[in-house]
């Protein structure tokens, strides 16, 4: 007998439409033109993030400002289950986990389950066993939208003991429960991990602060400490399975930390020779120079590869004689970006050159102390970037953990 059997003893499990035991809201036409910088918040499609609703880049409105409609009747609540109706995010469910009231914009939608029924949290949990099944209803494609009729038509809910409510709903209570737990280790894991990359930050910008009159602090672009060199241009059509290691410049901001051994694109050999690209070898970093924003400049990759590494030419190979990785943690601090942003064109790409980059001024500790220093970073950066030992990794297998038990307990016979 499955854990899924013993919870519902035997009991039936009747599937209905989310018509028959949820009621739904569409959300208000608030107008751009009247979005206010303070008052009370509105929940965007962007704010739905697949399992809960996030008031970043938030928008407020003044209800004084609407004098047809009533944009206060569209109130959200702690504990209401929104979906994204429309968007690059339709189908995405979001957890209103807030004790702040906020209210719902046009293309958004709450449910409002009959509470004598259905368990809110139940059908949460249900929901998000249904992204591919709201994907195709949406209609798929480049603009998916979906419309609260067909939700309330073709979806169907699995209510266990249907003609038992009370025994429904502690049923459906056992399963949240058992839920709640992977869903809360994975928000403590998750905080904790925002707590350590906070305190990450913290210390490496420390680490980089230096009495001047006790270290030496020199341009970067000192011959005495190194040289910039410009990578030379390629395009991804001529990236291939096996060959020549290379760093694509757009590849800086979606696969690559602090340090590399090994690359996740490569050219052939014939082109690295009929283009003469540039190959950075092992013990220099990698800087990207070019991004859509100013704040995406600069960030150093140490290559410790066995063989060289062909780069972009929106990247510069430095070549260094101090410790690869202590520059590589330098470029990712406050202190660095805040000399060279006065150096980056802005525009559609933002970009910097050799000699913008050579005018940061960098300390020169000691070759102990700066491998002492990055011993400490290396710790922060594993239990903060590790897809393989660190926190990221515990909260992936966590949230593996999570979808094998929601998929267990959510998964009824059709019976219809």
């Amino acid at each position: 007998m499955s854990f899924l059997d013993k919870l519902l003893e035997g009991v039936e499990v009747e599937w209905k439409t989310l018509g028959e035991v949820c009621d739904f809201q569409n959300g208000f036409a608030f107008q751009s033109s009247l979005f206010k910088e303070s008052g009370l918040p509105i929940v965007r499609i962007t704010n739905i993030n697949g399992s809960n609703v996030e008031l970043k880049d938030v928008k407020y409105f003044d209800a004084t400002d609407y004098r047809s409609g009533n944009p206060l009747n569209y109130y959200i609540e702690h504990g209401d289950v929104l979906i994204a109706m429309s968007g690059a995010t339709t189908g995405k469910i979001g957890y209103y986990n807030l004790d702040e009231k906020a209210y719902l914009n046009q293309r958004v939608g709450k449910f409002i389950p009959n509470k004598e029924i259905l368990n809110n949290r139940f059908l949460y949990h249900f929901l998000l066993t249904k992204s591919e099944f709201l994907y195709v209803l949406a209609g798929g494609g480049a603009q998916p939208n979906l419309s609260s009729n067909s939700l309330k038509e073709k979806l169907l809910v699995p209510i266990p003991c249907p003609d038992n409510p009370k025994k429904s709903l502690e049923i459906q209570q056992k399963i949240v429960g058992i839920l709640d737990k992977f869903t809360e280790l994975t928000a403590e894991l998750t905080a904790e991990l925002t707590a350590r990359k906070q305190q990450y930050s913290y210390y490496r910008e420390q680490l980089f602060s230096f009495d001047e009159n006790e270290v030496k602090h020199l341009p970067m672009d000192n011959e005495s400490i190194g040289e910039f060199q410009r990578g030379k241009r390629f395009v991804k059509t001529d990236l291939i399975a096996e060959g020549v290691p290379v760093i694509h410049y757009g590849e800086m901001y979606t696969h690559y930390g602090t340090w590399a051994e090994k690359t996740i694109s490569f050219v052939s050999e014939e082109l690295v020779k009929s283009k003469n690209l540039r190959v950075a070898q092992n013990g220099e970093v990698v800087i990207v120079a070019a991004g859509e924003t100013i704040e995406d400049i600069g960030k150093g990759t140490a290559w410790l590869g066995d063989e060289g590494v062909v780069i972009h030419d929106a990247c510069f190979s430095y070549k260094t004689k101090l410790n690869p990785k202590f520059v590589a943690y330098f470029t990712r601090t406050k202190q660095f970006h805040d000399q060279i942003k006065k150096h980056i064109s802005s525009g559609k790409i933002s970009a910097i050159n050799a000699k913008g980059l050579g005018k940061a001024i960098i300390p020169v500790p000691s070759p102990e102390e700066q491998a002492r220093i990055v011993s400490i970073l290396d710790k922060f950066d594993t239990l903060t970037t590790s897809i393989s030992e660190g926190l990221p990794k515990e909260i992936e297998l966590r949230q593996k953990q999570y979808e094998y038990y929601r998929d267990m307990l959510l998964t009824f016979d059709k019976k219809i």
